[in-house]
């Protein structure tokens, strides 16, 4: 049996053991302490380090969507640019002005049978079938130019409720090519087309003639085209246009006078300036849903006077013609133009055939001759960007009989031709042109003709 002092002495050495043993394992217990703080500092760390990474995403992510949202409005705002029409002209004061027109550049090999065209002729560059040459060998030519390059300069000003404007046009196209023109250089003189005011339902000055409508002109690489069937006049007038509604206006105009005559031995057209009445047409043109369409008339008296001596005479004509789209878009159109007329020959084709033959060897009196003439155009859209016009012109001049006249005075032409145009971009365009056609004159010489044509057109 244990006595008190064995169990107390028993109690000391467990206690003295515990304590050993606590201070064996104490620096074990310390060390510990110390990498669970080591790993506590850098789980902190990393816990700050993702913090930043969590805010650095969450800004960037805000910077992206603002940068979205500028894109977003960048690109509605160029879109609206895009959509709204481009400025056109600028302004200066009240006044807006406008600068436009065309480089246009031509080749084309053409093949006389009956002779030669003399140099600097203007019947090299574009189709006049006055000049088709008659009873000779035949002949070939080729040639290349920019003649037919076009500027026009245009203003406009609000005037008292209403807008008055001017235009302002030439070209090169017109005026005999110099003197050796093509050996260096190529200079050409410009030459005026255009110029005229107008004022509300007022136009005064120089513009194409009431009496046709050159929009409805057809497509070509040439010049005109149909050259032998157009009217072609630009010409000093004043003009009223009066809209009745309905698509239908009416115009008015008293224009420019003048008398072309023939004598009985030369062909060369006369120029007669002792006119003393303007010439007078009336116009009823209609555009709407079928297209345009339009008819006109004419009156004008011929007159002739040398020192106290002349004539004078009526003269009056008809036409109508117009232009139908059809097919998808409006692609295809028919052109056309039908003219009668009695002492108006100076309208037709730059003065193929004359008003009237007048000579002191038939009396010092006007003998008038009478004109019909016409041309057809079928334009064929066969893709957007892609279309060709198949045209054909005919005229016909009827001379009074029981009087002489000159051999070579021009009776009557036709031409036929077909074209290919492919516009590229928007204002560009490029065409090739064959055309086939014939001169007759009151002898009865014929001359024909064959040309093929390229053109490059860029329209500003």
């Amino acid at each position: 049996m244990m006595t008190n002092s064995a169990f107390i002495n028993l109690r000391r050495g467990i206690a003295m053991g515990a304590m050993a043993v606590a201070i064996v394992n104490a620096p074990g217990a310390m060390a510990q302490t110390a990498r669970e703080a080591e790993l506590e500092a850098r789980l902190n760390q990393l816990e700050a380090a993702v913090s930043a990474l969590r805010s650095e995403l969450t800004q960037a992510r805000a910077e992206q969507q603002t940068s979205t949202q500028i894109a977003q409005k960048a690109d509605s705002r160029v879109a609206a640019l895009e959509a709204k029409p481009a400025s056109d002209g600028f302004k200066v004061g009240a006044t807006t002005f406008k600068l436009g027109g065309f480089v246009k550049v031509v080749g084309s090999a053409t093949r006389y049978d009956d002779g030669a065209v003399p140099g600097g002729s203007l019947g090299k560059e574009f189709y006049l079938p006055q000049q088709i040459p008659v009873g000779g060998q035949s002949s070939r030519d080729i040639i290349g130019h920019a003649r037919q390059t076009r500027l026009s300069f245009s203003t406009s000003t609000p005037l008292g409720g209403k807008e008055i404007k001017s235009v302002v046009e030439f070209d090169f196209a017109l005026a005999a090519a110099p003197l050796g023109a093509q050996r260096a250089t190529n200079p050409y003189t410009p030459t005026f087309r255009r110029g005229f005011i107008s004022y509300g339902n007022w136009l005064i000055g120089q513009e194409w003639t009431t009496f046709q409508n050159p929009g409805h002109l057809p497509e070509t690489t040439d010049f005109v085209g149909p050259m032998d069937g157009a009217i072609f006049v630009r010409q000093m007038m004043v003009q009223y246009k009066q809209p009745l509604g309905g698509g239908f206006d009416l115009y008015l105009a008293a224009e420019n006078p003048q008398t072309e005559t023939e004598t009985t031995t030369a062909p060369a057209l006369v120029d007669n300036d002792q006119d003393r009445i303007p010439d007078l047409v009336a116009k009823l043109a209609y555009k709407g849903a079928i297209g345009e369409l339009h008819v006109a008339g004419l009156v004008r008296q011929l007159s002739v006077r040398n020192n106290g001596v002349g004539d004078t005479a009526m003269g009056w004509g008809i036409t109508t013609g117009g232009k139908i789209p059809f097919g998808p878009d409006g692609r295809h159109d028919l052109r056309f133009l039908a003219t009668y007329g009695h002492g108006m020959g100076r309208y037709f084709t730059v003065g193929y055939a004359p008003d009237a033959i007048y000579d002191s060897a038939i009396g010092n009196q006007l003998h008038v001759l009478d004109n019909v003439a016409g041309f057809a155009a079928l334009k064929l859209g066969w893709t957007p960007t892609i279309r060709s016009t198949f045209m054909v012109g005919y005229q016909h001049a009827d001379y009074p009989g029981g009087i002489l006249l000159p051999d070579l005075a021009n009776k009557a032409a036709y031409s036929l031709a077909g074209n290919l145009f492919w516009s590229p971009v928007k204002n560009l365009d490029f065409g090739i042109e064959y055309r086939h056609a014939q001169r007759e004159v009151v002898s009865g010489l014929k001359g024909q003709m064959d040309r093929v044509e390229m053109a490059a057109k860029y329209t500003f």
